[in-house]
Parts: structure tokens; C-alpha cells; sequence
């Protein structure tokens, strides 16, 4: 069943999410739920999804870049951005780590900001502990685009986006990213007009 993604401006895009308990995680409406968000993520098509962007609040997202999204991507793309499979991961009450000291920005869109993307600077490293949909603790070291959507996901179970963190100058509409800046380096944001 696919869910309705709430949009840039609903309200609960912006609250902190609460935590789900062990018990909460094993009911059946958890467990539906993260395979409904699961499925609407594939449908969006996306790589990341959080509850809030269903106007639930709740300390939940799934993440999967599979395989078959990655194979019309140039290589060097993929090499630019560290861009490998992901396998799906529910993560629930994540608590982040900044592993490097370094970024990389890269454009990044939402599928709670449709149509738009902008360049966001972002960890390029980090670990995360979570519960997954069994409610047991887990941890995850991540790197490259893998890093980027789960600080995206997290940042979602906080009430931030992406337009919080973004170069303000790069914001553009996917008609325009495809037509100027498809396929080119990122540069300075300062130099774009």
C-alpha cells in the first residue's frame, strides 16, 4: 500500500520524532508499517524514507540504494560520490557519530521537497546504533553516499532538512538540474548563477 509523503510545510516535518519501544517495534502496525514504507520508498522511487514524512512521529526510516537504481549512473559519478548497494535497513531511535572530519557535498534531493534538489554538505563518515525491526540493537559504520542518507533519514527523525544544511545558491527544480548541472562538478556554490 502506498503512503502519502507529506510535503515541505507540514508542521510535523519540523518536530523531533519520538522513540518507539522494544514492544511498540513487535506490534503488527510497526511492522505493516515499515513494510508500507518500505514499498512506498521503492514506488517514489527513493533510498531513504522516515515516518515523518507520512506525518507520523515516530523514530523510524528505511534506507535501501539497490543495485538496479545504480546501473544508469556513469561511473565516474559513482566514483565521485562513493556510491555503492545498499541493502534495505530499518533503522528506529538512531543515535549518529561523525566519524571523519571531512565533507562532501554533493546535490540532494527529498521526497518531502518534490521536484527540488540543492548542494549539502555532509559527513563523509559515520556510525550509527539503532534498533532494527526486530527491536535489537544494532550499529552500522557507513562512508560515502551510504553516510549521506543516513544523516538525511536522521535528520528527518529530528524535524531538519535538507534546506537547513543546503548551499542556498545551488537550490533548483529537477527541470533545471537536469538541463545546467546534470553530469558536472559541483564547483564552488558561490559560482553559480
Amino acid at each position: 500500500m502506498g503512503l502519502k509523503i507529506v510535503q515541505a510545510g507540514e508542521p510535523l516535518l519540523r518536530q523531533v520524532a519520538r522513540s518507539l519501544t522494544r514492544q511498540e517495534i513487535l506490534r503488527d502496525e510497526i511492522q505493516r508499517l515499515i513494510d508500507d514504507m518500505r514499498e512506498t520508498m521503492r514506488d517514489a522511487p527513493g533510498v531513504g524514507f522516515a515516518a515523518p514524512q507520512i506525518g507520523l512521529s515516530l523514530q523510524l526510516a528505511v534506507i535501501e540504494d539497490r543495485e538496479e537504481s545504480l546501473k544508469d549512473l556513469p561511473p565516474q559519478e559513482l566514483a565521485d560520490t562513493d556510491r555503492r548497494p545498499v541493502p534495505l535497513l530499518v533503522i528506529i531511535n538512531p543515535q549518529i557519530t561523525f566519524t571523519a572530519d571531512d565533507e562532501a557535498s554533493f546535490y540532494e534531493g527529498c521526497l518531502s521537497l518534490a521536484g527540488f534538489s540543492a548542494v549539502v554538505p555532509r559527513a563523509r563518515a559515520v556510525h550509527v546504533k539503532y534498533l532494527d525491526e526486530l527491536g535489537e540493537s544494532r550499529s552500522v559504520e557507513a562512508s560515502g553516499w551510504y553516510a549521506r542518507i543516513l544523516q538525511h533519514e536522521i535528520d528527518h527523525l529530528h524535524g531538519t532538512l535538507y534546506l537547513d544544511r543546503m548551499h542556498t545558491r545551488t537550490f533548483t527544480s529537477s527541470d533545471n538540474w537536469n538541463r545546467f548541472w546534470k553530469g558536472k562538478p559541483i564547483g564552488e556554490p558561490s559560482s553559480r548563477q
